[in-house]
C-alpha cells in the first residue's frame, strides 16, 4: 500500500507541475515510469497491468487523431479559415466566428487537435487585419473546451468516461449540448466585455488579399464524407471506438498522401500517457481503495451534482482533466446514479480547464504556438476571461444537471 501510494502521488505531482524539475521527464514519462514501478515493486501483476488499460479509449483517441491528420493534410482547415473570413466584416463577427468554429470543430473532432490547427490559421488572419491577435487567441482556447463538453469525442476525458461508462453519444450530447452552448455564448460575451475597443465599434475591417488555400480536393471529400458518416454512425449507437479506428484506417488507404505525413500528426506521447495513467489508478485501486476509503470519500456526498461538480473543477485544476477523471473513477461508480455522476465530471472536468493558462492542455498548445509566432498569451490576460467563464459555465452546468436537463 505505502509503494502504491508513494508511485501515484510523484506521478501525480509531475501531472500538476508538467515535468519532473531538473529533469527532463514530461508527463507522459512520468505516467510511463509510474506504471512501471507498479509492475516493478509489485502492487500488480504484468498481466493485471495489461488488463487495466482500456483499449476501447486509446483505440478511439488513435482513430479520432488519424481522422482530424487527414482533414489538415487536405486543407480543410484552410478552406473553413478562408469562408469564415471572406465574410467577416466587423471585429466582433470575427470574434463569433472563430468561437463558433473553433467550438463546433472541437466538439466533434478532439479540442487539442483543433487547436494545433486553428492557432497558426487565426494568427496568420488577425495579423492581416492588423488586429490584436491575444482576444481571438483566447477564443480559440477557450471555445475548443467549450464547446468540446458537448460530445464524447470532443476531448480526451470524454473519451475515457464515454468509454467507462456506455452512455449512448445520442444521450450524451443532448445533455451537454446546450452546456456547451451556453459556453459559447458567455465566451464571445466575456471577450467582447474584457476588450471593448477591440470589439465594440463600428470599425469595419480591411484585409490584405488572403493566399489562395490550397487543398487536396480527392481526399477533402474523402476525409469530409468519412467523418460525416462517423457521426451518424455515433448517433444511430454503433460502438464509438470501432466507428472511429474504422474511418481513420480506412482514410490511410490512398495514392496521394504519404502514411508518414499522418503518422507525424499524431500524438504519441499523449497515448502514452493515458497508458501509463490507467496502470498507475488501477494500482493505486488495488493497493489501497479499500472498501471502507471508498465510503469515508461516499461521506462527501459525491451524488449532489454541486458538490461532485466542486470536487472535480478543484481536482483538474491540481492535477488536470484527464488524470482526475480516472481518480475519479471508482466512487463514481459506486453512485446510485452513476451515468448522472460521469455527465458532471466531464462538465466539470472539461470547463475547469479553462479558469487558467495552465488548467488544459488545449490551452498551452494555443500559447505554446502563439509564442512561435513571437505572440504571448499570458496568465493574467487569459485569467480575466478564464476564471469568470469557468465560475459561470460550471454554474450553469450543476444547474442544468441537477434539474431540467438531467438524463
Amino acid at each position: 500500500m505505502i509503494a502504491a501510494i508513494l508511485i501515484f502521488a510523484v506521478t501525480y505531482l509531475v501531472m500538476a507541475v508538467g515535468k519532473l524539475p531538473g529533469w527532463r521527464l514530461d508527463r507522459a514519462g512520468a505516467a510511463l515510469l509510474g506504471a512501471s514501478l507498479m509492475v516493478g515493486c509489485g502492487v500488480i501483476s504484468l498481466d493485471e497491468a495489461y488488463r487495466s488499460i482500456d483499449m476501447e479509449t486509446i483505440t478511439l483517441l488513435l482513430g479520432m487523431m488519424i481522422v482530424v491528420a487527414n482533414l489538415r493534410l487536405s486543407g480543410f482547415f484552410r478552406l473553413v479559415n478562408g469562408f469564415v473570413v471572406a465574410r467577416a466584416r466587423f471585429p466582433v463577427v470575427l470574434l463569433v466566428a472563430v468561437v463558433l468554429v473553433t467550438g463546433t470543430l472541437s466538439a466533434f473532432l478532439v479540442n487539442d487537435t483543433i487547436c494545433l490547427v486553428m492557432t497558426p490559421l487565426v494568427i496568420d488572419v488577425v495579423q492581416r487585419l492588423e488586429r490584436n491577435p491575444v482576444p481571438y487567441l483566447l477564443a480559440v482556447a477557450l471555445a475548443s473546451n467549450a464547446g468540446s463538453v458537448a460530445t464524447v469525442t470532443g476531448n480526451p476525458q470524454n473519451m475515457i468516461i464515454g468509454t467507462l461508462s456506455h452512455i449512448p453519444y445520442g444521450t450524451f450530447v443532448g445533455t451537454l449540448a446546450p452546456v456547451a452552448a451556453v459556453g459559447l455564448l458567455l465566451t464571445i460575451v466575456l471577450i467582447a466585455l474584457v476588450y471593448p475597443s477591440e470589439f465594440l465599434t463600428r470599425q469595419r475591417l480591411v484585409a490584405s488579399a488572403p493566399p489562395p488555400s490550397r487543398h487536396n480536393a480527392p481526399l477533402l471529400w474523402r476525409s469530409v464524407l468519412t467523418v460525416a458518416a462517423m457521426i451518424v454512425l455515433f448517433f444511430v449507437g454503433q460502438p464509438i471506438a470501432e466507428v472511429a479506428i474504422l474511418g481513420g484506417a480506412l482514410l490511410l488507404v490512398t495514392r496521394r498522401v504519404k502514411p508518414e505525413k499522418v503518422y507525424f500528426d499524431i500524438d504519441w506521447p499523449l497515448l502514452v500517457m493515458f497508458i501509463g495513467l490507467f496502470v498507475v489508478v488501477a494500482g493505486l485501486e488495488k493497493a489501497a481503495l479499500t472498501p471502507q476509503m471508498i465510503s469515508a470519500v461516499g461521506r462527501l456526498d459525491l451524488a449532489s451534482v454541486p458538490v461532485l461538480s466542486g470536487v472535480t473543477a478543484v481536482l483538474s485544476n491540481i492535477v488536470s482533466n484527464v488524470p482526475a477523471v480516472l481518480v475519479l473513477k471508482p466512487f463514481v461508480t459506486h453512485l446510485s446514479d452513476p451515468t448522472r455522476g460521469w455527465l458532471v465530471v466531464a462538465m466539470a472536468s472539461t470547463l475547469a480547464g479553462n479558469f487558467t493558462l495552465i488548467g488544459s492542455v488545449a490551452n498551452l498548445i494555443v500559447a505554446q504556438r502563439a509564442r512561435q509566432h513571437g505572440i504571448t498569451v499570458g496568465f493574467w490576460p487569459y485569467f480575466a476571461v478564464g476564471a469568470p467563464l469557468t465560475l459561470l459555465t460550471i454554474a450553469f452546468g450543476v444547474f442544468w444537471l441537477a434539474g431540467f436537463g438531467a438524463p
